[in-house]
């Protein structure tokens, strides 16, 4: 049953929709510079090959590096071995994440989420469907979490469970969410009160779920973990916007 399938940071790569500009670009690699899809001194495609993977031409592309140097995220350097690499940033993201989520309506975080919390709860059922013994390791490894931040935890073994479910168009709904609202789901921002289940163990109970074959309780505790975040989510808009 297994299948090959991409790793996790390819997917920051799949085509955006034709219409798309380069805005969609930097924030796509934005964000995965962010959370750390993408690492420090690692070298992009090529504008070709990013042209591409995006489904955009190699203007827009060579528009969003533009962009993406004058942040600081990415260098350029020149001779053999040259090419854009990634600069993870030197200081924080908190506050252009916070003007990022001031600047958002509470009609478009809610229906963004909802529409999320469709995607991931549908993965996640026929995650519990379709994976194999490989599968739940890879799911596993994700649960581990090699000593990231959360955010990162949470953006990779939703990731990976969308990839589980063996869904072409799963997956590249959930790098589209990550694109629109991701950041700011899974943002260190957010603030956690002392009585908010430890996210790390809602995920082992969706592995469990998954493991289990039951597809209607992985998606179930799928969907109830992203309310929970989208409401700490709305919390905060409403602070933001209040102040």
């Amino acid at each position: 049953m297994g299948t090959d399938r991409t790793s996790t940071s390819a997917r920051v790569f799949t085509p955006l929709d034709p219409h798309s500009r380069a805005e969609t670009v930097v924030r796509r690699l934005t964000d995965a510079i962010t959370f750390g899809l993408l690492t420090h001194d690692e070298q992009l495609p090529s504008e070709s090959d990013l042209a591409a993977q995006f489904g955009v031409s190699r203007v827009t592309v060579r528009e969003a590096l533009v962009a993406l140097r004058q942040q600081n995220l990415v260098e350029t350097r020149r001779g053999r071995g040259g090419g854009s690499f990634v600069r993870a940033p030197a200081t924080g993201v908190a506050s252009p994440l916070r003007s990022r989520l001031a600047a958002t309506s509470l009609p478009q975080l809610r229906d963004t989420a909802d529409h999320y919390a469709a995607i991931a709860g549908t993965a996640a059922r026929l995650a519990a469907q379709r994976a194999d013994a490989d599968d739940l390791v890879r799911i596993k490894e994700e649960l581990d979490g090699r000593g990231r931040p959360l955010h990162r935890v949470e953006r990779a073994f939703h990731l990976e469970v969308a990839a589980v479910a063996q869904s072409a168009r799963l997956a590249h709904a959930e790098v589209e969410f990550a694109a629109e609202l991701g950041t700011l789901l899974w943002s260190p921002i957010v603030p956690m009160s002392s009585t908010d289940p430890d996210p790390r163990t809602e995920h082992h109970l969706i592995a469990t779920a998954i493991a289990a074959g039951d597809g209607d309780l992985a998606r179930q505790l799928t969907e109830e973990h992203i309310a929970r975040a989208v409401e700490r989510l709305v919390n905060l808009h409403l602070q933001l916007v209040d102040s």
